[in-house]
């Protein structure tokens, strides 16, 4: 079964870095664009990052634009999201997701929290 599995939340100062990890296994990752949301307190999911199947191509949301980075290495079924500059703002929980399957389904991971303090 899909499997999505995050990893490397923390807790850091303003103007700090991270990295998240997710490791992807039960779909043949290489065929699919995989998406970084994050749920900000108060706020609905929303997208951060996302990055195409071969990963020619990213999108950012205007808040993280500069700032984070989406790569992916499709020879260990992973997805990263470098974070640089972080701000209090930036405080949630980070979710890996796919859509997989016709229709789509979407698969989120179990999510990882991410603390930024003044």
């Amino acid at each position: 079964q899909v499997q999505l599995v995050e990893s490397g939340g923390g807790s850091v100062h303003a103007g700090g870095s991270l990295v998240l990890s997710c490791a992807a296994s039960g779909f043949p990752f290489s065929q699919y664009g995989m998406t970084w949301y994050r749920q900000l307190p108060g706020r609905d999911r929303g997208l951060a990052a996302s990055i195409t199947a071969r990963g020619d191509r990213t999108e950012y949301a205007d808040a993280v634009k500069g700032r984070f980075t989406i790569t992916r290495d499709n020879t260990r079924n992973t997805v990263d999201l470098h974070m640089n500059n972080l701000k209090p703002e930036d405080t949630g929980v980070y979710y890996c997701k796919t859509e997989i399957g016709y229709p789509r389904v979407a698969y989120y991971g179990q999510g990882t929290q991410v603390t930024v303090s003044p």
